[in-house]
């Protein structure tokens, strides 16, 4: 049987490939190969597969990274900022997965909501940790910059390579504290 778990990642795969309209229970149990038994036994019909795979999303792709750096409490701020970037960065299919899930969230309310809520849990996250950059800056506007920086490269067409927007996050972050962060 299929778990819940390998329904969400098949879902969270085929809105990433193919957009919103793709996640449908026929196409999930084609990409599974069960039949839609399984799928009602763990979702309550499209609107609960929905509320459940935005709610993984958040988890995979917001909750798991920050608790993944809180791993070290007593890190500095600098360093828990690295880690973040760093593991941001080294996801080479997040790309598709937010550019889908932004356009998704402008046809859905309970997608739009669910955006906001990633945005603000990220960009608060975010602030946390450029308040305590030793830096003669706005750390909330600094903190805000961070994350339009992620969005835009991941908007534009084609999208800037990790490895580009690594030198990129670099140079802001050494423009804003003399400082080299990233490696």
């Amino acid at each position: 049987m299929v778990t819940r778990m390998e329904w969400l990642e098949a879902g969270l795969e085929l809105l990433a490939d193919e957009g919103a309209p793709a996640v449908t229970i026929e196409r999930l149990t084609g990409k599974l190969g069960v039949t839609k038994g399984s799928y009602y036994h763990h979702f309550k019909g499209a609107a609960g597969f929905r509320t459940a795979l935005l709610e993984y999303f958040e988890a995979q792709f917001t909750t798991r990274l920050i608790d993944t750096v809180e791993r070290e409490p007593d890190a500095e701020p600098a360093a828990k900022l690295q880690r973040l970037l760093k593991l941001v960065l080294s996801d080479p299919d997040s790309a598709g997965l937010e550019i889908a899930v932004r356009a998704w969230a402008l046809q859905d309310a309970e997608v739009r909501a669910a955006q906001e809520r990633v945005d603000r849990a990220r960009t608060a996250y975010l602030r946390e940790l450029c308040r305590g950059l030793k830096a003669d800056i706005d750390p909330d506007r600094f903190a805000q910059l961070l994350y339009l920086i992620l969005i835009g490269a991941e908007q534009v067409l084609p999208s800037v390579p990790k490895s580009d927007l690594r030198e990129i996050y670099a140079m802001t972050l050494r423009l804003a504290t003399g400082e080299t962060l990233i490696d």
